[in-house]
């Protein structure tokens, strides 16, 4: 960066030095001002960290770009006074007369102080906080704001993120995260406060500390997600190997797992230890085959059924079973929302309790196949966009007309019933022992299970591919390059003919009919619009473009079909698939 950059960043933390911060901020600002390399110094406070439709992620240390708790607490002020807006414009479902919030934190450093900063502004502002006692899984933030009625929340996370991160979602009153048009209204209003805004302290008595009387209600919801009793208390003994990642699902997994009535379950000691650095893995992340090795040999020496995890903020989860050489197969985001949804809609059948008001949904990304099922099966399905937002947003909208049977995206989330808006693992992990424990009662391993599916159904190969351009000029390519997609439409994709695309940014679909393309409109929640791009070809591949909203790359999904006549083949179609893969990045000249 250029010397009037530099001086720029040197003016906006001297304001850190002049301004109302403790002792220990500014010696940690005066040490970057005076290091000889300024690249520290420069990354933290060349921007201020922006406040998205989602709230805050960075990473913590002293700066206008990281995590503190100044910042944290001018988000919360900013939110605070939306709130207060809310109320005398009776935005809310119901009127209220004392605005109430739920805070809650996971494992991460620093959660906790962030935490009771966020509870001491709300209460400032004259707004009652129920403040979690500890660390405590995103789905029972997002279940005790809509069991208390109140009319937002905070959870302090950054989900799976590296260590040195953390971040703040925000709710509203349903329990999901924000949508428009309040989304933009908290960021206009955190926008405009400065931290001379804040304020730090109020009545003590507006902050109630809430934790094991909200643990027994969220469990009792969880187990509502249960279909087959029957099938558990055969295979009670199915055994389970779970880990919590150093996180939040630590407790209240095992506990709901033992509630359903399965009894051998045994967890990874070394990692149910809660610890911000997450010192067993090298990233806390369940999607990565990694963070699960100590799950694995753990698994291995019990002779174990399941490897179960969920990653600190136990929103998402990852399984591992056996394969039919009795090697330990990691099922990944896509197989999962298609076992859930395979299961869920036959087993509901199966038992007479399916209905025709049930529906399901899935997000835009994520398998063709889940479609398949739903029609086969005569069930209602939803595409959304990314993000359970949008999720519970359609739960929101056919509340009281239609009944939500489950729902997911390709990125290790699902969430199987409505007292909860966003994703949640401990009621996900539940209902896959219970199809694990149905299908061994149907002398099925859950590997076959799914294998079934795809004999069943058709087989399809998921693969991402993220494409990493960190900084301005990366931002600027990601852009240049969605322009070029755009101005340029492809016509095929790895040699074979393009007959359908979709663009969500300008809600728009072609489709070839009869030799002639056919143009019509897409119809999304809210009018919304986003920068996704997908392509159909003649051959039934999908391939998906979207440029990440939260990191610096952009990504793309294949979905890629292969012929797969029996179980056996399963393995010759994964490798005919993924054989495909370098065509189709060439199609699209990544």
């Amino acid at each position: 960066m250029g010397q009037d950059v530099l001086k720029q960043v040197m003016a906006t933390a001297q304001t850190w030095l002049d301004g109302n911060y403790d002792a220990e901020t500014k010696a940690q600002v005066r040490a970057m001002m005076e290091a000889d390399d300024k690249t520290e110094l420069i990354d933290s406070f060349y921007r201020t960290l922006e406040f998205g439709t989602g709230g805050l992620r960075g990473i913590m240390g002293a700066g206008c770009n990281r995590i503190n708790k100044y910042i944290i607490a001018q988000a919360t002020q900013g939110f605070a006074n939306y709130l207060l807006k809310a109320q005398k414009a009776n935005a809310f479902e119901k009127q209220v007369k004392q605005l109430s919030v739920v805070v809650g934190h996971d494992c991460r450093n620093n959660g906790r102080l962030y935490a009771e900063t966020v509870a001491n502004v709300f209460a400032a502002n004259g707004i009652k906080v129920y403040l979690i006692e500890s660390l405590r899984p995103t789905p029972e933030i997002s279940f005790a704001i809509l069991h208390l009625s109140c009319q937002g929340g905070v959870n302090v996370t950054a989900s799976h993120n590296p260590k040195e991160y953390n971040g703040y979602k925000a709710y509203w009153e349903d329990g999901s995260q924000v949508l428009m048009p309040h989304d933009q209204g908290i960021i206009d209003e955190v926008n405009k406060v400065t931290i001379d805004d804040v304020k730090w302290e109020g009545n003590k008595d507006l902050i109630q500390i809430i934790g094991g009387e909200m643990d027994y209600d969220y469990m009792k919801a969880v187990k509502t997600v249960m279909i087959d009793k029957e099938s558990i208390l055969r295979q009670k003994d199915l055994k389970i190997v779970y880990t919590p990642l150093h996180g939040a699902g630590r407790v209240i997994v095992p506990m709901c797992l033992r509630s359903w009535g399965f009894e051998n379950i045994y967890v990874v000691p070394e990692q149910m230890v809660v610890d911000g650095n997450f010192p067993t893995v090298v990233s806390p992340n369940p999607e990565n085959a990694e963070a699960m090795t100590m799950g694995m040999n753990l698994g291995t020496k019990l002779d174990a059924d399941l490897v179960i995890a969920s990653d600190p903020d136990a929103d998402r989860l990852a399984i591992v079973c056996r394969n039919d050489k009795g090697e330990w197969v990691i099922i990944n985001g896509n197989q999962t929302n298609i076992i859930y949804h395979y299961y869920t809609i036959n087993n509901m059948k199966r038992l007479g309790k399916l209905r025709p008001e049930h529906y399901i949904v899935k997000t835009i990304v994520t398998s063709e196949l889940i479609s398949k099922i739903a029609d086969r099966q005569g069930v209602t399905l939803t595409d959304e966009y990314t993000g359970f937002k949008w999720i519970a947003n359609r739960i929101r909208e056919w509340e009281g007309c239609r009944i939500f049977l489950g729902g997911g995206e390709e990125s290790f989330g699902f969430l199987p019933y409505d007292k909860v808006r966003d994703k949640c693992a401990p009621s996900s992990i539940c209902l896959i022992c219970e199809i694990a424990a149905y299908a061994k009662d149907n002398g099925m391993s859950l590997y076959e299970y799914l294998l079934n599916i795809y004999k069943e159904y058709g087989f399809q190969r998921e693969t991402t591919i993220n494409v990493v351009r960190p900084g301005k000029a990366g931002a600027d390519e990601i852009k240049q390059m969605m322009a070029n997609y755009r101005e340029n439409p492809l016509t095929e994709i790895a040699n074979s003919p393009v007959i359908k695309t979709k663009d969500f940014k300008t809600l728009k679909q072609r489709e070839l009919k009869d030799g002639k393309w056919v143009e019509t409109d897409i119809i999304m929640p809210l009018n919304a619009t986003s920068n996704v791009l997908q392509y159909f070809t003649a051959d039934g591949l999908k391939v998906s473009v979207r440029p990440s909203g939260t990191e610096p790359k952009i990504k793309f999904y294949f979905e890629i079909p292969a012929e797969m006549k029996t179980m056996a083949d399963y393995e010759k179609a994964t490798n005919e698939a993924e054989a495909r893969v370098p065509a189709i990045r060439k199609s699209l000249g990544i």
